[in-house]
């Protein structure tokens, strides 16, 4: 049995959760839309995970729409006491499959109430505050008063435990900051993907939770021969190496790898055991460092 604690714990603003856990987008079907090819393989995922040991599971009623919170419904409730559970607002799907903003004050707070009714709860442990950025999507500079705001308000009702923020600047993290509370960021970061060093490292001075998504690549690939020739010299597949690197890379760094298959889960969660070596970690910078194809 894998055993994830030994990646330790961190702070999700006054929760704590292991820094190994699961994230379900992976659940749905082709695109992260309609119900998965086989509901109760995804339901087996779950409880594996838990069993596991997973106390931290990252998801959103946009995925599926409203499948993947169904799903971990029926897979969990009634639910673990020492279960976190987080989600996202600010995106509506299209019945084409489409991802569209929903970012009015209106909108996230229906988001919410729809996220608590179709996971079955009274209150969600987290919800993130998904900006939806510039044309590319990337993060943009503005601002988040009025949406953030909407949400305090649910948190001061009892309805949200706590907030973070997603596809955010440091500018953004400082206004966040400026009027409540601010549990974690999550934003785009993996072994390629280094934009948000500097604020990794300054939201662990604060205590503050950073949960990468795209941990694994996205829609870039991390997978390379070099990766795969660091990984060789560990015993490690490459994305558990990248995985091992991710969590060593700062304590305040939360994972949530996705799947649909109990194998790949495995796979995923023994990443929390590997300890990388001064001379692996500076190989696999090195690959960060190196120019993109």
């Amino acid at each position: 049995m894998v055993d994830i604690s030994k990646a330790g714990s961190y702070s999700l603003g006054n929760l704590t959760v292991k820094r190994m856990g699961y994230g379900a987008m992976q659940l749905a079907g082709p695109g992260v839309f309609g119900p998965p090819k086989d509901r109760p393989a995804a339901v087996r995922v779950l409880r594996d995970a838990i069993e596991a040991g997973v106390d931290h599971i990252d998801t959103c009623d946009y995925y599926g729409p409203h499948v993947v919170n169904e799903i971990i419904r029926e897979a969990l409730a009634p639910y673990p006491d020492d279960l976190v559970l987080v989600t996202k607002v600010g995106a509506l799907r299209g019945t084409d499959g489409s991802w569209n903003p929903a970012q009015s004050p209106a909108q996230l707070v229906e988001a919410v109430h729809d996220n608590l009714r179709n996971l079955g709860r009274d209150f969600i442990h987290g919800v993130n505050l998904r900006l939806m950025g510039g044309a590319d999507h990337g993060p943009s500079e503005e601002s988040l008063e009025e949406r953030f705001t909407a949400l305090l308000e649910l948190q001061q009702q009892g309805l949200i435990r706590e907030l973070g923020i997603s596809n955010v600047t440091p500018k953004q993290i400082a206004e966040a900051q400026s009027l409540g509370r601010l549990a974690c960021v999550q934003n785009h970061y993996n072994l390629v993907h280094r934009t948000d060093d500097a604020m990794i490292d300054d939201l662990a001075r604060q205590g503050v939770a950073y949960v990468p998504y795209f941990p694994l690549g996205g829609f870039r690939t991390i997978q390379t021969e070099a990766l795969s020739a660091v990984a060789a010299k560990i015993g490690a597949s490459p994305l558990q190496t990248a995985q091992a690197w991710l969590l060593q890379r700062s304590p305040n760094i939360l994972l949530i790898p996705g799947t649909s298959q109990p194998a790949h889960l495995r796979e995923n969660l023994a990443a929390a055991e590997i300890v990388l070596s001064a001379e692996i970690v500076a190989q696999l910078d090195a690959i960060a460092a190196a120019p993109a194809d």
